[in-house]
């Protein structure tokens, strides 16, 4: 089924003056450590290619592996961040505070932000590597000795956490899917809560919770997370007039929580 599926693809490429390249195409199958033992013989033939399945397929950046636990993706984050923060530490001795927040920002933050709302859910371990980068990048910044306690430096930088950062994106994208500004494939993941009968939830603003078969990966899917997530923050937030509002109340409710100011 899948080969007549790449069938119609390259039939409708090559009516649009495209080409298919047989050899750089990857397979890769996304499932349970269970399911991943059945497929272990599967070949995918792509015009006179026989594909066999990769052990990690990099999409817009974001490195996925077969159980979607995003382990790959985490440690090329943080291998790439390393070498960064060293190359501004070896120089930080010349550099304002201010110049070398620009360089972490640029360099360092951009990375641990790059796409991060796919890193819901994923094991706490994952989480805590990227920690410790955002940690030693706060503590170049207000030169901090590795022995110091790291939650005064990110409170001076108002830095929300990686864990929060993450969770961040995902009201923040449920707010424009709700207001029609995200993807139209969003929007129709989110669905208000409306009761039977006149609750005072009724008028809260809150979504109609979902369920998910899979707790490893349905826990995860955007729409699923999307009513968790929304349903937590105060109803204050919920109702923001405007998005820059919003992201502004959401990231100081979110910081406040983090450090229990």
């Amino acid at each position: 089924r899948l080969e007549q599926c790449l069938l119609e693809v390259r039939g409708w490429m090559r009516k649009n003056f495209l080409k298919l390249n047989d050899s750089k195409t990857e397979l890769r199958v996304f499932g349970t450590r269970s399911h991943l033992a059945k497929t272990n013989n599967i070949r995918l033939q792509v015009g006179d290619h026989s594909i066999e399945p990769s052990s990690s397929i990099t999409n817009l950046g974001v490195i996925y592996d077969p159980e979607l636990n995003m382990e790959s993706h985490v440690d090329h984050v943080c291998r790439t961040a390393y070498m960064h923060l060293r190359n501004i530490g070896s120089i930080r001795r010349y550099l304002t505070m201010d110049a070398t927040k620009a360089l972490v920002n640029a360099y360092v933050t951009s990375r641990l932000d790059y796409a991060n709302a796919l890193l819901y859910g994923i094991p706490r371990s994952s989480i805590l590597k990227l920690q410790r980068v955002q940690n030693m990048a706060a503590r170049i910044i207000c030169l901090k000795r590795k022995s110091e306690h790291i939650s005064p430096s990110l409170i001076k930088l108002h830095w929300l956490p990686v864990e929060s950062r993450v969770i961040f994106k995902i009201p923040l994208h449920t707010y424009k899917a709700l207001h029609n500004i995200a993807p139209a494939y969003l929007n129709t993941m989110v669905n208000r809560y409306e009761p039977g009968r006149t609750l005072r939830s009724s008028t809260e603003g809150l979504l109609q919770p979902q369920e998910s078969r899979v707790r490893l990966y349905g826990d995860r899917a955007f729409e699923v997370a999307a009513a968790k997530e929304w349903n937590i923050i105060p109803q204050t937030i919920r109702s923001a007039t405007s998005l820059t509002s919003f992201r502004s109340q959401l990231k100081t409710y979110l910081f406040k929580k983090s450090f229990d100011l």
